[in-house]
C-alpha cells in the first residue's frame, strides 16, 4: 500500500509542478518581469513550504536537530541533485541572467551568517529575526533589479486571456498538489524505509530532506524541459535562501535551535562546499554535463558518509 501511495504522491507532484510553472510564466508575462524573479520568489517560496512545515513542526515538538538538519540536507539536495539533473538533461543552457554577478553574494551570505550564528551553539530568537530580514532584503533586491526587464519571446498562448481568478486558482491548486504530494511521499517513503530496517536517523536526515526537496526537483526539471532555465535555476537559488533564512528563522522563533558545528561538521561543510561549487559554476558559466556530474559526486560523498555513520 505504501508503494501505491508513493506513486500517487509523485503523480500529484508532477501535476502540481506543471500548474505552477505554467501559471508562474503567465504572471511573469502579465507584470512584464523576468522568469528568474518569479522562480526565485513565488515558485521558490511555494516549493519551500514542505521544509517550513517540517522544521516548524519539529521545533514545536522540541526536536530542533531535525529542524536544522532538514534545512541543511535540503540545501545539499537542491544543488547536488536538482541542479545536477538540470545540467544533465538540458542540451544547451544559456541563461539570460548573470547569476554570478547578481546572485552569488545572496547565495553565500546566508551560509556565512548561519555559520557565525552557530558558533555559540544556538540559533536564537534574535538570530531568527535577522535571517527573516535577510530574506526580505533579497526579495526587495530582486524586484528592484527586475524593473524595466521584460520577458522576451513569449508564446502567443501565454499572453492571451489572462484572468487573475483562474491563474491564482490554478497556482493554488498546483501548490496544494506539490505540498500534499511531498507530504505523502515523505510519509510513505518513511514507512517503506522502516519496513526494510533503515534507522530513524537516516530517515530523518536523508529521507525527510530528500522528500522536502521533491517539489524543487520536479518543478525545476519541469521548467528546464520547457526551456525555462532561468526559472529553474532561480528556484534553486531562491529555495536555498529560503531554507537558510525562512525555514531556520521561523523554527528559531518557535524555539531556540541548539546546533553543534563539531558534531555536524561534515553536513555543514558539504552544504558550504555545494554553495561554493554553485558560485564557481555560475562565475565560469559551466552549465554543462561535467558540472552536473561533479555535483552528483559531492552528493554521493554526502550519502556515503551519512550511511556509514548510521
Amino acid at each position: 500500500m505504501d508503494f501505491v501511495i508513493f506513486i500517487l504522491a509523485m503523480g500529484a507532484l508532477i501535476v502540481g509542478a506543471d500548474f505552477i510553472v505554467n501559471q508562474s510564466e503567465r504572471i511573469a508575462v502579465h507584470f512584464n518581469i523576468s522568469e528568474f524573479v518569479i522562480g526565485a520568489t513565488i515558485v521558490a517560496l511555494g516549493t519551500s513550504l514542505p521544509e517550513m512545515a517540517a522544521s516548524i513542526t519539529a521545533s514545536m515538538d522540541n526536536k530542533p536537530e531535525i529542524a536544522v538538519a532538514n534545512a541543511i540536507g535540503s540545501n545539499i539536495f537542491n544543488i547536488t541533485l536538482v541542479l545536477a539533473i538540470i545540467f544533465l538533461i538540458s542540451k544547451k543552457i544559456t541563461p539570460k541572467r548573470d547569476f554570478f554577478a547578481k546572485d552569488s553574494t545572496w547565495a553565500l551570505v546566508p551560509i556565512i551568517l548561519f555559520l557565525l550564528m552557530s558558533i555559540d551553539g544556538v540559533i536564537s530568537f534574535l538570530d531568527g529575526i535577522l535571517l527573516l530580514i535577510l530574506m526580505l532584503a533579497y526579495m526587495l533586491f530582486l524586484f528592484e533589479d527586475s524593473e524595466g526587464l521584460g520577458v522576451d519571446e513569449i508564446p502567443d498562448d501565454t499572453t492571451e486571456g489572462f484572468k487573475w481568478s483562474s491563474t491564482v486558482g490554478l497556482l493554488l491548486v498546483g501548490f496544494a498538489f506539490v505540498v500534499g504530494g511531498a507530504h505523502f511521499a515523505i510519509e510513505s517513503a518513511s514507512y517503506i524505509a522502516l519496513e526494510f530496517g533503515v534507522s530513524e536517523w537516516v530517515i530523518g536526515i536523508i529521507m525527510i530532506s530528500f522528500g522536502t526537496s521533491l517539489p524543487e526537483l520536479v518543478i525545476s526539471v519541469s521548467a528546464a524541459f520547457k526551456g525555462k532555465v532561468d526559472m529553474a535555476i532561480g528556484n534553486i537559488i531562491g529555495s536555498n535562501l529560503a531554507n537558510t533564512t525562512l525555514v531556520i528563522g521561523f523554527a528559531a522563533l518557535v524555539n531556540e535551535l541548539p546546533i553543534s558545528l563539531a558534531e555536524n561538521a561534515f553536513d555543514v561543510a558539504t552544504m558550504t562546499a555545494a554553495t561554493i561549487m554553485l558560485i564557481y559554476i555560475t562565475a565560469n558559466k559551466l552549465y554543462s554535463r561535467p558540472a552536473g556530474i561533479s555535483l552528483l559526486l559531492l552528493l554521493v560523498l554526502f550519502l556515503e558518509n551519512t550511511i556509514s555513520n548510521m
